[in-house]
């Protein structure tokens, strides 16, 4: 199953990290940044040791979420003809057993692989996963 040099096939689809988490946290970074300024420039006016330590607070904010923006940025689910791979796992559709409601594919071989809420159209990736799994009747 970890094996990234299965043959899935030709890629038919990807689904990235979806919009709306990454404008929550570019957002995020936007106010701590701003509020970085701020208690900087009233550090300044002031030279109160309280105002350095929430510049420093927000600072660290800032640096966290411009982190975990650009990590989650990278973070995409690919289809194949014959399977679908997520990070470093690949998974053909015969070695699924069930998929989850919220996520979590199981494995023959009894790997999970747990595929985050963040991702764009996660409902409609799930649901091509199931039929893509399930036996043609």
């Amino acid at each position: 199953m970890t094996d990234l040099n299965k043959n899935l096939g030709k890629q038919i689809g990807s689904h990235g990290i979806s919009p709306v988490f990454l404008q929550r946290a570019a957002f995020i970074a936007v106010l701590s940044f701003a509020l970085f300024l701020a208690m900087m420039l009233g550090f300044y006016v002031r030279q109160n040791l309280g105002y350095f330590l929430l510049a420093t607070a927000f600072l660290l904010v800032y640096l966290f979420m411009m982190f975990s923006w650009v990590i989650q940025r990278r973070t995409e689910i690919r289809i194949f003809e014959n399977g679908f791979s997520y990070r470093k796992r690949s998974v053909r559709w015969d070695d699924i057993k069930a998929v989850g409601p919220d996520g979590v594919v199981d494995t023959t071989d009894g790997a999970k692989v747990a595929i985050p809420r963040s991702i764009r159209d996660f409902d409609v990736l799930l649901s091509v996963i199931r039929t893509r799994t399930r036996p043609l009747e």
